[in-house]
């Protein structure tokens, strides 16, 4: 039986953050670097074990910029509409407003960001496609995705899952050459992080959140 040192992985797993003030904008990543998570990903479990799925990197400065500016296209109605929700529930506490403060740093800051890794799926959902299919469709490269994250984590580097891009898709697949044919999962924007380390979030107890047998039961 395998020993892990259960202390550094639950480490690791527990301050896996969205990382977007922190990313290093400054500092080259390397690709071999980048291809190493990637192999670390391709281990994931998949349906079938079909591994339907391309990684796309994206290290060009050009086409970074353009990937940024349709996220921000994105991201201003967006962020917008959530702050109008929030002032009318009541405001913005301290903790929503530090997120939305650092979701608006890295809209502003998406084209500096040395790699963006767009993972893809070779196919697409068509229409009313039965909500079991769709779980099975995207759960067969979304663990994929996390162990990317959690790779990059292991080595220094800081992402995190954004989707905002996907609202000019079609734009993308010109940009980057993507088939018609292929989904776009996520942009997972990658650079080392600064400072040292990472906390837990606060959350709410596993107690409150775990049900046994049934719905809302607790016991």
């Amino acid at each position: 039986m395998t020993t892990f040192d259960l202390a550094q992985v639950d480490h690791l797993l527990s301050t896996t953050r969205a990382v977007r003030k922190r990313l290093d904008l400054s500092r080259p990543v390397p690709r071999e670097l980048v291809l190493d998570c990637i192999r670390v990903a391709t281990q994931a479990p998949t349906g079938g074990n079909v591994q339907r799925w391309r990684w796309l990197v994206v290290d060009d400065a050009d086409k970074r910029a353009a990937l940024a500016d349709m996220y921000r296209r994105s991201y201003a109605p967006y962020i917008a509409e959530r702050e109008r929700a929030m002032q009318g529930a009541g405001g913005v506490d301290d903790a929503t407003r530090k997120i939305v403060d650092s979701s608006t740093y890295l809209a502003e800051h998406l084209h500096e960001v040395p790699v963006h890794v767009i993972p893809c799926a070779l196919d697409r959902l068509p229409a009313g496609m039965p909500q079991g299919q769709v779980a099975g469709f995207y759960g067969s490269i979304l663990p994929a995705v996390w162990s990317l994250q959690l790779a990059l984590r292991a080595r220094g580097l800081g992402s995190a899952w954004t989707t905002l891009h996907l609202a000019y898709e079609d734009e993308a697949c010109e940009l980057l050459g993507i088939p018609t044919t292929v989904t776009q999962v996520a942009l997972i924007p990658v650079a080392y992080y600064t400072g040292t380390d990472f906390k837990p979030a606060p959350r709410r107890p596993v107690e409150e959140v775990t049900y046994y047998n049934a719905w809302r039961q607790r016991d």
